[in-house]
């Protein structure tokens, strides 16, 4: 929770993609609920498992950008992505969050924050983060700072 709110302060965060990793329970939608309270999102926040895309609305405190949460888990062909409209959506404002983006190879270079969450058997999760672009970098930078 203290991470995802350290993220949600950084005035750069929209546009910005990240892509979340990691087996099923691993904490990718547990992460991506405390991002949007974080970003001041009230009502329920739901899984976009079955419905692959679920739209946000940050308060105006925090820039009252879109957030667009996708779930590509149950898509069986990228060009599903593509056939849905997605693709203009991911390219398009605000701040866009993909669980399972390796069903969807090509966001892979249009990612700005890669962040794969590894449960461990004691419970805890190790959290790998990489960022291959500017914006990425200095919300890596602030977050650790």
């Amino acid at each position: 929770m203290a991470f995802a709110q350290r993220l949600a302060v950084q005035p750069s965060l929209a546009p910005g993609r990240l892509a979340l990793q990691g087996p099923l329970g691993a904490g990718k939608t547990t992460f991506t609920r405390h991002l949007l309270r974080a970003l001041g999102v009230q009502g329920p926040i739901k899984s976009p498992t079955y419905a692959v895309l679920e739209p946000h609305q940050a308060d105006a405190a925090h820039g009252g950008f879109e957030v667009l949460h996708f779930d590509a888990y149950r898509l069986n062909d990228p060009q599903e992505w593509d056939d849905a409209g997605f693709r203009e959506l991911w390219d398009g404002p605000g701040l866009k969050l993909c669980e399972w983006p390796e069903r969807v190879p090509e966001l892979a270079h249009a990612v700005d924050w890669w962040l794969r969450i590894e449960p461990q058997a004691d419970g805890s999760r190790d959290w790998h983060l990489s960022a291959p672009t500017e914006r990425g970098a200095q919300w890596l930078r602030a977050v650790n700072a």
